[in-house]
């Protein structure tokens, strides 16, 4: 999983040549922390694969989820999900935790996001206090999915990924 996320991520986030390689801080339950310089600034977060993944569908690419520290920017707790299928135009996305449901969610290719920090803070609290994480989309053929995630270890990777990056 380690290499599969660190190569995923590293791939993903455009402008190769202004960073190094993620380094591994390491694996604590279902997630995993890792730092990195971009513009030599340093960069955290922390990411997971889901434990079921789900849908009529016959090819998906790479789905995770990732939580982000950019210090150098003042960007904290950015919660981001990558659903291995483009989503539909329009798509709402949900994502329950315990009883708890989040729907403030907007889409851009194959990525989900909150739309506001405060969103982005109350869902790393829910996170934090859960224990599994279930995301549904719809794939821009019209495919429903539903990604169950386990938050084990999520707390223990966000303390370290908010030490090293200096989050309070």
């Amino acid at each position: 999983m380690i290499k599969c996320l660190v190569l995923v991520f590293f791939l993903s986030i455009g402008n190769v040549y202004a960073m190094e390689a993620p380094r591994l801080l390491g694996e604590y339950g279902d997630w995993s922390a890792y730092t990195y310089k971009e513009n030599g600034k340093n960069v955290c977060y922390m990411a997971s694969t889901p434990k079921k993944d789900e849908g009529k569908y016959t090819q998906r690419g790479d789905i995770y989820a990732v939580v982000t520290h950019r210090p150098g920017e003042k960007s904290f707790d950015v919660v981001n999900f990558v659903a291995g299928y483009t989503y539909k135009k329009d798509a709402k996305v949900e994502i329950k935790i315990g009883k708890e449901t989040f729907t403030n969610i907007f889409t851009d290719a194959d990525k989900a996001w909150t739309l506001t920090e405060k969103d982005d803070k109350a869902l790393v609290a829910a996170m934090k206090r859960g224990e599994r994480m279930i995301v549904r989309g719809v794939s821009s053929r019209g495919t429903q999915t539903k990604d169950t995630y386990s938050l084990s270890g999520f707390t223990r990777a966000y303390k370290v990924i908010s030490a090293k990056c200096g989050k309070k």
